[in-house]
């Protein structure tokens, strides 16, 4: 097989899984050519990603699980990228996780990678962004991002997902503390997963109160995912066309570019200007963000 970063780039948008892996592998150990790779692809364009987030034993793997089979049901191409922890005391939990989406990993349909933190606050590093654009390049219906934790580090993950589902437990009362200190901003949908538990209809109307506070509407969804209960209204969440602001767009691509030239090790980059240069360069046909952050790098 050809090794240009074009040629490669023409197999992971026929669906070539084997080349998406190869491809996937270059970019997260910056191996050549990933980043004439990454300079190529078409930032602004394609599948709609989906991150799942929440505290560990929410049951975030056993929704996955049942979203990746209404969508295989249907037909439908999916990619779902683990975040994991590096710390090796959750080398049980992840190894639980992994076996739960055994079932997945023969489906034709189905694309699953790990992707390690690497140490970066909530688990989105820029590796993380430039994988989850690799994946978008090829020929998925809907990409899904799970992610470990609740907190105010997990503020990172609306940088990088079209839409954001925070699972949690009837249990989770602690965790209702950090939603009150900035989850909420990031969530856009809330799912209270093991619904069947003792409790779980009070936490989701306290829930919803909590929601209806602040300055967006962000539905409370119950679920049993494994017992697949509640799944299709989350389908219908999941399924609805996204009508993203232009305005957040840029949010979402200056937040991009941020961390891609964080990664370059330009700390003290100004993000005003960053943003006044972004709004610019988005009006041009043949945006890409790696291009831009190049460009900017280069600039500065």
């Amino acid at each position: 097989m050809n090794n240009t970063p074009l040629s490669i780039l023409s197999e992971v948008k026929q669906g070539n899984y084997r080349v998406l892996a190869r491809a996937l592998t270059l970019v997260e150990n910056d191996l050549s050519p990933a980043d004439s790779i990454l300079k190529n692809l078409d930032s602004r364009y394609g599948a709609p990603v989906i991150g799942i987030t929440g505290p560990p034993g929410a049951g975030k793997s056993t929704l996955v699980n049942a979203i990746t089979d209404f969508f295989t049901l249907e037909n439908k191409r999916i990619a779902v990228l683990a975040i994991d922890p590096t710390s090796p005391f959750n080398l049980g939990s992840l190894l639980g996780d992994r076996i739960r989406m055994a079932r997945q990993f023969n489906k034709p349909n189905v694309f699953i990678r790990s992707l390690a933190t690497r140490g970066a606050l909530g688990g989105i590093s820029a590796k993380t962004i430039e994988m989850v654009d690799v994946l978008k390049a090829s020929n998925f219906d809907l990409i899904l991002i799970e992610t470990v934790g609740v907190g105010q580090s997990e503020v990172e993950i609306a940088g990088l997902a079209d839409k954001t589902i925070v699972v949690l437990v009837p249990e989770s009362g602690d965790e209702v503390q950090h939603i009150k200190s900035g989850l909420m901003e990031i969530a856009d949908c809330f799912v209270v997963n093991k619904a069947d538990r003792e409790g779980a209809g009070t936490f989701a109307n306290n829930l919803k109160k909590m929601v209806h506070e602040g300055t967006k509407s962000i539905p409370v969804l119950q679920t049993v995912a494994d017992k697949n209960i509640g799944i299709d209204k989350l389908m219908d969440w999941i399924t609805a066309p996204i009508t993203e602001a232009s305005q957040r767009k840029e949010f979402l691509f200056a937040e991009k570019a941020w961390k891609i030239i964080q990664h370059h090790k330009m700390q003290l980059v100004d993000k005003k200007k960053l943003k006044e240069a972004l709004h610019l360069a988005l009006q041009q046909e043949d945006f890409n963000v790696y291009r831009f952050a190049d460009d900017f790098i280069s600039g500065t």
